[in-house]
């Protein structure tokens, strides 16, 4: 509940709706949503990316699978406890193109099928 009054605050506070304010944090940090991949092996997978990003990485988090953070984008990929598939997840400081750029870069290496 704290939350959303912290919200209704910020929308009097600044006059927007919350349809403009969500607008604006999308604009400021672009995201791929939720990308599903089927995998033959999805650790073998995950430690692939891995190797091949950690060492320009400026953090690596193994928390939920496997975060990766640079300077101006990060990503997520885990496997679904769930389902046979690998889930990805792209987010950058405030530029789609680069976001959709390294989407596009982890979906070739991951490979598979979509989920």
């Amino acid at each position: 509940m704290i939350p959303w009054l912290l919200v209704t605050q910020i929308m009097s506070d600044t006059g927007k709706s919350l349809s403009q304010l969500v607008g604006e944090r999308m604009r400021m940090f672009p995201t791929s949503g939720e990308i599903n991949r089927r995998v033959a092996d999805a650790p073998a997978t995950i430690a692939a990316v891995l190797a091949k990003y950690e060492a320009q990485a400026v953090g690596v988090d193994h928390t939920d699978g496997v975060s990766v953070e640079f300077d101006a984008w990060r990503f997520n990929l885990r496997a679904s406890n769930t389902e046979p598939l690998i889930r990805l997840n792209v987010e950058s400081r405030g530029d789609e193109a680069l976001m959709r750029a390294k989407t596009a870069e982890l979906l070739e290496l991951i490979g598979g099928t979509p989920g």
